[in-house]
């Protein structure tokens, strides 16, 4: 069992301005153009290297992601999940971690969001591996 702290947001180098702050979900993706989300997915896959970097992992994962939201505001985790899922999977596959990220790795995915961390608001994720 491995538990992972993934970041919300991601920030892009700009040079005449401060660094933008991107938050990763579904909302935001869909209006990214297909060079602002590959930035943003590069830069997620870098902030996550120190986190899985050395990390081999064996197929048939079992991946329960938690979303600690900053407030009681009503959100849609599924928008949030979403996304740190998909980055968090293709980083993985990125950094050698895992061959693939397709149904022969990933047996299953498990989203849950309803607790609230003020101090450090992050999604978590906690990476099983079954046994054959």
């Amino acid at each position: 069992m491995h538990k992972i702290n993934l970041p919300l947001a991601v920030y892009l180098p700009r040079k005449t301005m401060p660094d933008k702050k991107m938050i990763v979900n579904l909302n935001n993706y869909r209006n990214w153009s297909y060079i602002v989300s590959n930035q943003v997915k590069k830069a997620y896959c870098q902030a996550v290297e120190p986190l899985i970097g050395g990390l081999i992992l064996e197929p048939r994962l079992a991946l329960k992601f938690t979303y600690y939201k900053g407030s009681c505001r009503t959100s849609d985790r599924s928008n949030v999940l979403t996304m740190q899922e998909k980055f968090f999977l293709d980083a993985l596959v990125e950094h050698g971690c895992i061959e693939d990220d397709n149904d022969n790795f990933i047996k299953s995915t498990y989203f849950s969001g309803d607790e609230i961390d003020r101090k450090n608001p992050r999604v978590e994720v906690v990476i099983l591996e079954k046994r054959k």
